[in-house]
C-alpha cells in the first residue's frame, strides 16, 4: 500500500510556485543579504503562538522546508502562548520590510490588534490553524474542527457501542479550535444516550497541565470508559494519568494531531487513537498559499485541510512530515 499524506499533498501540488531571493532563515538573521542589483529577496514572517509543543514545532519546521525549497527569507517567532508578547513579535516582524505574515494566534480575539497593525503597515496577513475574530486577513489555513470533534465521539460511539462513562479534556477555550473541537465532539455525545459525562475540563494544550487533570478525575470516578483529550499533546498527559495509576486496559483514549509521540503509543498498544492533521503541510502549504499571493495569484479565502483517523490498522500508513 502506497503510504499517504492523509490528503494534504494534494494541496502541495496547489501550491507549486517558486520564489525568488536567497536562503531561509530564522529570526536570528536581522540583516538582508540580497545581492546589490539582485532581485529582491521574499521575505515571510511566521508569528507562532508557541514553540513549546511538538505539534507547532512541526508547523514552524513546515513553513521552514516550505521557504528554503523556494530561496525565502523565513523570520519565526515565538510567543509562547502569550499574547501580548505575539502582538510584540507582530509589530518587531512588522519592521523587516515583509512581503506577507503568517499569524498562529495564541488567541482568537486578542490577535486583532496585531492583525490590523499589520493591515494599516499595507502587509498582507494569513492566520493558520486557528483563526482570528478580527482585522483583514487574505486567507485561513488549518483544519475543520468541528468535523475533528466529531470524528472522536463517532470513533467511542464505535469502539464503546454507543455505552460508557465519558471524560472531555479541552484545550485552550480562548480559541476557535478547542471550542469547534468540543462543539463537534458532544454533537455525537449528546446524541449518544448510552453516553454519560463523568467530566469536562480543560488544560489548556498543555501535557503536565493534563496529566494533573486526568489524575484528579481518576480519583473521583472509580469507572471511566473513555476519554477525548482535543490534543495529543493532553492524551499523552492523561496517558500518563492513566498508565501510573493501572487502568490503562480500561480506558479508551484518543487524542488529535497525530505527533510522532502518540503514532509511537498507538503502535506500542497505549493509546488507542488519534486524529491526522499534520501540522508540518499545515506550515508548509501556508508559505506556498502566501507565495501564490505574492505573485498575484488567485488564493482561496478558506483552505480547510483533511483530517483522518488513526488507529493500529492505518498508522504505519500515515505520512505526516518530509525530510
Amino acid at each position: 500500500m502506497k503510504k499517504f499524506l492523509v490528503g494534504i499533498l494534494v494541496l502541495t501540488l496547489m501550491f507549486s510556485v517558486v520564489g525568488c531571493g536567497q536562503k531561509a532563515n530564522d529570526t536570528s538573521k536581522e540583516d538582508d543579504n540580497s545581492k546589490d542589483g539582485g532581485t529582491k529577496q521574499i521575505k515571510i514572517g511566521l508569528s507562532m503562538n508557541t514553540l513549546n509543543n511538538p505539534f507547532f514545532v512541526d508547523v514552524s519546521n513546515g513553513a521552514k522546508k516550505g521557504a528554503k525549497d523556494n530561496d525565502v527569507e523565513l523570520f519565526v517567532t515565538d510567543a509562547q502562548n502569550q499574547p501580548s508578547k505575539q502582538q510584540t513579535d507582530v509589530e518587531n516582524l512588522l519592521q523587516k520590510d515583509l512581503d506577507l505574515l503568517i499569524i498562529d494566534p495564541c488567541d482568537s480575539d486578542a490577535i486583532v490588534a496585531a492583525i490590523e497593525t499589520a493591515n494599516e503597515k499595507k502587509v498582507p496577513v494569513i492566520t493558520i490553524d486557528r483563526d482570528a475574530k478580527g482585522g483583514e486577513v487574505v486567507a485561513h489555513m488549518g483544519f475543520n474542527a468541528i468535523h475533528s470533534g466529531n470524528i472522536a465521539g463517532e470513533y467511542l460511539v464505535d469502539v464503546l457501542k454507543g455505552k460508557g462513562k465519558i471524560v472531555e479534556i479541552m484545550g485552550i477555550m480562548g480559541t476557535n479550535v478547542a471550542q469547534d473541537r468540543s462543539k463537534g465532539f458532544n454533537e455525537i455525545v449528546d446524541k449518544t444516550e448510552g453516553f454519560e459525562v463523568v467530566a469536562t475540563q480543560s488544560a489548556n494544550f498543555d501535557r503536565a497541565e493534563a496529566m494533573k487533570v486526568m489524575e484528579n478525575i481518576l480519583q473521583a470516578n472509580a469507572e471511566i470508559d473513555g476519554v477525548y483529550a482535543a490534543n495529543d499533546e493532553m492524551a499523552l498527559g492523561a496517558l500518563e494519568a492513566i498508565e501510573a495509576a493501572g487502568r490503562l486496559d480500561e480506558i479508551v483514549l484518543i487524542g488529535c494531531d497525530a505527533i510522532d509521540p502518540s503514532l509511537e503509543a498507538i503502535r506500542g498498544d497505549k493509546l488507542e487513537a488519534t486524529i491526522a492533521e499534520p501540522p508540518f503541510f499545515l506550515g508548509k502549504n501556508a508559505v506556498l498559499m502566501g507565495l501564490d499571493h505574492i505573485n498575484g495569484k488567485e488564493i482561496e479565502k478558506n483552505i480547510i485541510l483533511d483530517s483522518t483517523l488513526v488507529t493500529k490498522d492505518n498508522v504505519d500508513d500515515i505520512v505526516t512530515k518530509e525530510e
